[in-house]
């Protein structure tokens, strides 16, 4: 073969190391960690019907008693349009209340049946077993350092 017909080898420079590395980034690293809660939840909870936002709706009615649809909003931090989907199930399978408030008929107040209270109590070992799971190999000191940050950044609603 001539030496004009071989093909010569180049050699290929890798790419230079972007100046912004999207994996390090907080969000996605937020998203990930998210991702990897909501499939533990899916996994360990045992009422297939019961997703985590309707879990945490269900806790934020035990906790606050009977509370209107923007009380939920502000301690869940589930948009308006989600949560009234949210509470339709919930009422649909019997485990929350819709009532008009007495002194103002235009708002309305959504409280707990004795269904949802009993499902909460249920669900909740699963639920503290998913946190376990969630933190994962963090050490204590770990786990209130990443819950203090987390608050810090402005993520703690419930306040």
């Amino acid at each position: 073969m001539p030496p004009s017909s071989r093909k010569r080898a180049t050699s290929v420079a890798p790419p230079p190391e972007p100046a912004y590395v999207f994996s390090d980034q907080v969000g996605h690293l937020l998203r990930r960690a998210y991702q990897r809660h909501m499939a533990l939840f899916q996994q360990i909870i045992p009422d297939s019907q019961l997703t985590a936002a309707q879990f945490v709706t269900l806790c934020a009615v035990r906790d606050k008693g009977g509370c209107s649809l923007s009380d939920i909003v502000k301690i869940t931090a589930i948009d308006q349009a989600t949560i009234r989907g949210v509470i339709d199930r919930l009422k649909t399978r019997g485990l929350l209340s819709v009532d008009h408030d007495p002194s103002d008929r235009r708002k309305v107040v959504v409280s707990l049946t004795p269904e949802g209270a009993g499902l909460v109590q249920e669900m909740e070992p699963f639920a503290d077993e998913i946190t376990e799971l969630t933190f994962g190999d963090l050490n204590p000191a770990e786990r209130v350092a990443i819950i203090y940050l987390l608050r810090k950044m402005g993520l703690d609603t419930a306040d």
